[in-house]
């Protein structure tokens, strides 16, 4: 099917339009790697030298929702940005197993296979989660972990609100119709930069309609598989078993993470410090590049890395 112009900026234009500061324009590597019988995509940026900073996208995302994140910082990091499971450009999981520990089998096997030790590890939302929960398990190989917008226990409004969402939008006519209910569920965003967003994000199907690039049984309303309440009060456990330094990071206007739980959170983390950006709800990098830039930035500049 031939390419379509989709209206969104380019990387470094849509990154300067939010006020990104970057030092040059770098483009990210493309790399595949196997680990649990699957075949895993991530975006590579920056210096094979520089100190790796692994980043895990949220339900429904990609690796590409870092990339003004990663644009930022790879003048100093190596950033590895994972489609993690049944995401953008890795394999789905044949038998929908989506579990914490999937997870965290993927991303040790997945560090392992690249090399990658001593690292920073950020995650958003599902990535928050296995974020926290793989440095409480391995404390040797995390020197640093930022949470962002993420917790054992979620607002359960908030994340009915995404899912209906999603939901609603399994199959569209036109790519057109994808920026318009986008917009509507985000008018932080400017249409532009929508556009750009949703161009990662979907693909078209031979039949000429648009979806989302990641496996329809995240939209089904039956798969809450990190809702229980044993799953829940093993991850509170695993935060109180992060010894690195941590960052949690709070969007001031979220549904999903209340500020409430934001607080349990840097408390219970037995090193850790709680940021709130402003203009901003769930998807923090997105909404505010800027503020979560400074918020992530002030954090790694006091830290002994």
């Amino acid at each position: 099917m031939a390419e379509q112009d989709l209206g969104g900026l380019p990387l470094h234009e849509a990154a300067r339009a939010a006020g990104v500061q970057f030092h040059d324009d770098a483009v990210p590597r493309s790399g595949f790697v196997k680990a649990n019988g699957l075949r895993f995509h991530y975006l590579e940026w920056g210096k094979p030298t520089d100190r790796p900073l692994v980043m895990l996208h949220g339900m429904g995302q990609t690796a590409h929702s870092w990339d003004f994140a990663a644009l930022a910082l790879c003048d100093r990091y190596r950033i590895v940005a994972l489609d993690q499971r049944g995401h953008g450009d890795s394999d789905w999981a044949p038998n929908a197993e989506y579990t914490l520990s999937a997870h965290q089998g993927d991303i040790a096997l997945v560090l392992s296979a690249l090399g990658l030790d001593n690292i920073v590890l950020m995650g958003l939302s599902m990535g928050g989660r296995n974020a926290f929960t793989y440095a409480s398990d391995h404390p040797a190989q995390v020197a640093a972990l930022i949470v962002v917008d993420s917790a054992p226990d979620l607002q359960k409004s908030g994340a009915d609100t995404i899912r209906r969402f999603v939901e609603d939008m399994d199959v569209l006519d036109t790519f057109e119709e994808f920026v318009v209910k986008t917009k509507q569920y985000n008018p932080r965003r400017s249409d532009r930069q929508i556009r750009g967003s949703l161009a990662n994000n979907l693909k078209q199907l031979p039949d000429g309609r648009w979806t989302w690039k990641y496996d329809r049984v995240f939209r089904s309303s039956d798969t809450k598989p990190w809702t229980s309440p044993d799953i829940v009060a093993q991850m509170w456990q695993k935060v109180e078993g992060v010894q690195c330094p941590a960052l949690v990071v709070r969007g001031a206007g979220s549904t999903v993470l209340s500020q409430k739980t934001a607080e349990e959170m840097a408390e219970r983390l037995p090193n850790g410090r709680l940021a709130v950006v402003p203009d901003s709800g769930h998807l923090v990098p997105g909404d505010n590049p800027t503020g979560f830039h400074q918020v992530v930035e002030t954090f790694l500049a006091d830290i002994p890395l």
